[in-house]
């Protein structure tokens, strides 16, 4: 899917939805932040996951890949360990992380 090479970031952050709400939500996902992901200097590619659990919740991750942490920061700010939220995303997102999680990729 990507070609991520060695010594790059992965970002992800998980928040949950209602199933029914899966379709849309990917769209809206589109539209707000993988499209500013992907238009953010030093992205590599970005992709939402989804995942239905048994307690009738869908678990959403996004996974975002970065050539360094400072292309992060031009993307999330100053503090790349906060999520970024899009006015919409109350009406869709039942609980959510408030932080993410960074890796380096081998």
């Amino acid at each position: 899917m990507f070609d991520i090479p060695a010594g790059s970031v992965m970002r992800s952050w998980t928040g949950w939805i209602r199933p029914e709400d899966r379709a849309a939500y990917a769209g809206y996902m589109e539209r707000t932040g993988l499209a500013d992901y992907r238009s953010t200097r030093g992205n590599l590619g970005a992709a939402t996951v989804f995942r239905d659990l048994p307690d009738g919740r869908c678990e959403v991750r996004t996974v975002s890949f970065w050539r360094d942490y400072a292309d992060i920061v031009a993307f999330a700010g100053d503090d790349i360990e906060m999520a970024v939220f899009y006015p919409q995303d109350d009406g869709f997102l039942i609980d959510r992380e408030f932080t993410v999680a960074h890796f380096d990729v081998a």
